[in-house]
């Protein structure tokens, strides 16, 4: 669940990457954060951790990416640390990437099937998805094995349930009335 507050810092660093110019550089640092934080899950603890100094916390930040990222990624990461924010990061990096996503017409599809789909069915559908909505499409794929067979999509907001269970359902709806 996306916080409001998240949801503010996210665009707070998108418009001030926008007035710079440097949307995708912004992103690609983004990312680089967030592999930090998912190879080193307790560097979020040490960053919220009121037993440190907020000084040793900054200094830490400034170590692992003040000669990677730009400086105003730098001053972001800083600036959450110092509100104790830190563990909205994850979040605001995603509100973030939406945005840069919406500016350059491109939509996550996540896509949840019964069976792994290959290359080419992957392809296929990608391309279906893309005349529907009428610009770029991104596959994010998971397995559900709650589901029967078919897929279950979800693209801009809009969920497309193709699903063998969704349609046993309505079966059962109509023969019960």
């Amino acid at each position: 669940m996306m916080t409001q507050t998240s949801r503010e810092y996210g665009e707070a660093l998108f418009f001030l990457a926008k007035e710079t110019g440097k949307e995708n550089e912004y992103a690609v640092s983004l990312e680089c954060i967030l592999e930090v934080i998912g190879d080193n899950p307790e560097y979020i603890v040490f960053l919220s951790s009121p037993s440190i100094s907020l000084e040793e916390r900054l200094d830490a930040i400034d170590k692992a990416f003040g000669s990677s990222i730009p400086e105003n990624i730098v001053s972001f990461v800083k600036l959450l640390c110092e509100k104790g924010r830190i563990h909205l990061i994850k979040e605001a990096i995603e509100v973030y990437k939406n945005l840069l996503d919406a500016q350059n017409l491109v939509s996550t599809a996540f896509v949840k099937s019964a069976a792994e789909l290959n290359e080419d069915e992957k392809e296929k559908l990608k391309d279906k998805l893309e005349i529907k909505v009428g610009h770029s499409v991104v596959l994010e794929c998971c397995l559900d094995e709650s589901l029967i067979g078919g897929m279950v999509i979800e693209i801009d907001g809009k969920v497309i349930d193709a699903s063998i269970k969704s349609r046993l359902s309505e079966v059962k709806d109509v023969i019960s009335k």
